[in-house]
This record gives structure tokens, sequence and C-alpha cells, in this order.
């Protein structure tokens, strides 16, 4: 599987006239700048479709990658057996003022030890005070560990909204 991710292209969102979301690109976000937003955050909400359309959101651990958002759990819980079904998820972080909207799809994978496990390990250290610690080889079994990454289509995001308003696809 490759791991690496393209760099977006940024451009404005389309969003009803009246919002006051600028017409040039000047005061655009960088990816530079919501990147390191995505690493460093502890929590995440993630939303799926239920199979009879209905939504459903559930706070998540993870780390976001190499360009995706890589994380886990048992294939029994209800946003998994959503993902299953239609891979469609959005994925937001925690600030209703400095916004980051990821959108795009989730799919079960698996990591071997040496490289992407271990990266991923070193990366989900960032919950070790809280006393979740998986090493390289979590997600290396044949099922995966419960492994599931998010690649991303398109990503909104702003941290003054609207001057900084910017749409990001991949």
């Amino acid at each position: 599987m490759d791991t690496t991710a393209p760099e977006p292209t940024a451009d404005r969102p389309v969003i009803p006239e009246g919002y006051g979301i600028p017409t040039t690109t000047r005061g655009q976000l960088a990816w530079g700048d919501v990147e390191p937003r995505l690493v460093r955050s502890m929590h995440y909400w993630l939303s799926s479709v239920r199979p009879d359309g209905r939504p459903h959101s559930v706070p998540r651990w993870g780390v976001w990658l190499e360009g995706r958002f890589w994380y886990d759990g048992a294939p029994s819980t209800r946003h998994t057996r959503n993902v299953e079904l239609n891979p469609a998820v959005t994925l937001t972080l925690e600030s209703g003022t400095e916004v980051v909207i990821v959108e795009g799809e989730s799919v079960a994978t698996r990591a071997d030890a040496e490289s992407l496990g271990a990266r991923l390990a070193e990366a989900f250290t960032k919950y070790a005070a809280s006393g979740y610690n998986p090493g390289p080889d979590s997600w290396a079994g044949e099922d995966g560990g419960g492994l599931r990454v998010i690649t991303p289509h398109r990503v909104m995001a702003w941290f003054s909204f609207p001057t900084d308003c910017t749409r990001f696809t991949f």
C-alpha cells in the first residue's frame, strides 16, 4: 500500500452569498497551516452513515500520518459496520472556531511491523499517558488489528472565518 498522499490544491469553498467569503485567493490558508493541527490533535470526531441513511458520529483516537488518518477498533463497532457498507466519512477536530473538516473514505488495512507499523506506533505515543500505547506489530495480523485508514478527498478549514476559509482538494 502506498502510504503517501498527494499535495492538495487550495481554493475557496462554494458557500452561499452573504457569508462574506472572499472571492480572491488572498488570505487563504496553506496546507502547511492545516496539516499540523491534524497531526497534533488528540481527539477527532468521525461521522459515518448507518445502513438506513441516518448519520452516526463518534469520538475517535487516531493519528494523521503521511497525509491520511489512521485509527483502529473492533470490527463490531457501529462506525466500522457503517463504513464497511459505505466508506464515505467526515472527520473533524474539536474546535468550532479553528475548523478542520476532512471528507474521505475509510477502508480496512494492515501495517507491517518493520515500516508502517513502526511509524504508526511512534505516532500513537501521544496517547501513552492515557494508557494506549500500541506496538509496531499491533496491525500486522491477518485482521490488521482493526486498523483503518481514511484517505482524504477534500478538506475545509478556517481559523478566522470568513477571511481564511479554504477548501483543499486531493
